[in-house]
């Protein structure tokens, strides 16, 4: 095993260098968050969820952190919260996973064109995790995106995950500043793409509709399909 450092110099050793702990206390809140959700729901999966989907996939997408009914009771991006509803409606109907979505672990959903990595593997409170948590757990995004073999575009679902995306990649915020539907073309050879996330509550209000979001895949899915 290896030791990993926060940054406040709290040192504690793992065995996967890719994914965090199931007891993970780099961040205390988080850590201490987790516990009462713990206490609160014995039968929740409550740890650090890891990624989803093929390490050859072409499509890198980056969310912001587990939800609490969602990934953070399931243990799957994305999986049982509307959020998650919505991005498999979307990625089923534009080939990029196969299967049926029924908000399960064991629905038997498989992802093919995208694999979906949360910047954020543990569950904030009021799903706001501050700056140094952000930090701490970049590592292991980096980790994991350096394990994907052929991405040809990366996608951020909502500001955080696209600014921790640019800082992971060293790139400057005001050259790629997060919108929806933002496009860039990288220095490697990768495309950035950027949504706002599908939240409920960005849906309920408008921000983004099912045709918005609907339109950012056809746009990948073009990029993906060219040679």
């Amino acid at each position: 095993m290896k030791p990993l450092f926060s940054n406040n110099g709290r040192e504690m050793m793992i065995s996967d260098p890719v994914n965090p702990p199931q007891d993970c206390q780099l961040c205390p809140r988080l850590a201490n968050f987790r516990q009462q959700q713990q206490d609160k729901y014995p039968d929740w999966y409550n740890a650090p969820v890891h990624g989803f989907g093929a390490l050859d996939a072409a499509v890198a997408i980056v969310g912001l952190a587990p939800g609490l009914k969602g990934a953070n009771r399931t243990g799957r991006p994305f999986t049982g919260d509307f959020a998650g509803d919505l991005l498999f409606k979307m990625m089923l109907k534009h080939g990029w996973a196969k299967g049926e979505y029924k908000a399960r672990t064991d629905d038997g959903l498989v992802l093919n064109k995208a694999r979906i990595i949360n910047a954020v593997r543990c569950l904030p409170p009021q799903n706001k995790p501050n700056p140094d948590e952000i930090k701490n757990c970049r590592p292991f995004l980096a980790r994991d995106l350096n394990r994907m073999t052929g991405i040809k575009v990366y996608f951020t679902l909502g500001q955080i995950a696209h600014h921790t995306l640019l800082d992971m990649l060293g790139l400057k915020r005001r050259d790629y500043p997060f919108r929806h539907h933002g496009e860039w073309q990288l220095d490697g050879g990768q495309m950035l793409f950027s949504s706002y996330h599908c939240s409920r509550y960005n849906t309920q209000t408008g921000r983004l509709t099912e045709d918005m979001f609907d339109q950012v895949f056809h746009r990948i899915n073009a990029v993906i399909s060219h040679p």
